[in-house]
């Protein structure tokens, strides 16, 4: 495991911070989260995630450490707030220095 990319470290301390606006900007402006089969997209999607299934939710990030999958990064994290509450490997595709693509699958 390695250290978690500057992009999902932004994003991470903006949930963990409960700032939406800086959520939404740590991701590409058409950006792609999917949440077990729920697909959002671009900030307007990302936007509306944040509200009903992270900040909205209190959620807070504790990073577990990240892998390289090829273009990807696989990163673990430990997710407790008022939804849910476990340990996660969630897959990230970056653009630059911001996520074009978040996917929380089973």
């Amino acid at each position: 495991m390695t250290d978690i990319p500057a992009p999902v470290q932004r994003m991470v301390d903006a949930t963990n911070a409960g700032d939406s606006d800086a959520f939404v900007s740590a991701f590409t402006d058409d950006a792609y989260l999917e949440d077990w089969g729920r697909k959002f997209h671009g900030h307007e999607g990302i936007r509306s995630w944040d509200s009903t299934d992270n900040i909205g939710k209190r959620a807070h990030f504790e990073p577990g450490g990240a892998r390289p999958d090829g273009d990807d990064w696989i990163v673990t994290l430990h997710v407790t707030g008022g939804g849910f509450n476990g340990t996660s490997d969630i897959r990230f595709h970056l653009a630059g220095d911001r996520i074009a693509r978040m996917l929380i699958t089973p």
